[in-house]
């Protein structure tokens, strides 16, 4: 079991159902989670499982307004410019840009509990769970990363270390709180067919228990 505790001023967990502006889940998803460990450490060899999310701070929102881009630039305009081999795949800020209110958490502040799986037909010569594990532990404890931790948005960078005694929970947190429907990961199994899962979120005093697919709490 690794516990890292994790906190910012702001965050973005995007509801997938809100299309143009964007609004938060109240707690940090497992996927980003999972999204922010990997961002840590990761290894072909070894998969991460969040186990626990402890919401250590008062759910707080706030309503901001930001600049983003209204395109996209699609696979089909990718595929079609590699097969000419020669034609333009850009977005211009000047012409696309507009103002986009967003549903922030601000001062949010998480320990994360996990544990990794070892994927065996990927591992190299001499690669073991202790290994990982001393790996892990050393990467945290220097506050060491493969690109910078961020909590849904790469503007929203995540301040890390080790959690060597978990954080009080707040007194408005304590009790049962239903979080309803929140996304769980995507599936990635079948390239053709990649789809959302989700679960019923359930905070008891501040600690959100992820569950496993296999335990049928899984939505897909």
């Amino acid at each position: 079991m690794i516990r890292v505790e994790v906190w910012g001023d702001y965050a973005l967990f995007t509801r997938p159902e809100m299309k143009v502006e964007r609004c938060s889940y109240d707690v940090i998803t497992p996927s980003a989670a999972r999204g922010l460990l990997e961002a840590i450490y990761w290894h072909p060899g070894m998969r991460w499982v969040i186990d626990r999310i402890y919401v250590c701070a008062p759910i707080r929102f706030v309503n901001i307004r930001r600049n983003e881009v209204k395109s996209v630039i699609s696979a089909r305009n990718v595929k079609t410019v590699m097969e000419a081999g020669k034609g333009e795949l850009a977005i211009y800020t000047s012409k696309d840009i507009q103002q986009r209110a967003s549903m922030l958490l601000r001062d949010v502040h998480y320990v994360i509990e996990a544990h990794f799986e070892l994927v065996r037909e990927k591992l190299a010569e001499g690669d073991s769970e202790a290994k990982f594990q001393s790996i892990i532990k050393r990467r945290v404890s220097k506050g060491q990363f493969y690109h910078q931790p961020y909590f849904g948005c790469r503007e929203f960078p995540v301040n890390f270390k080790e959690c060597t005694e978990l954080p009080p929970c707040p007194d408005e947190l304590k009790g049962r709180h239903e979080l309803g429907f929140m996304l769980w990961d995507i599936d990635y199994s079948d390239p053709k067919n990649i789809y959302p899962l989700f679960f019923r979120a359930v905070l008891e005093d501040g600690i959100m228990k992820v569950p496993e697919r296999s335990g049928g709490e899984v939505i897909g």
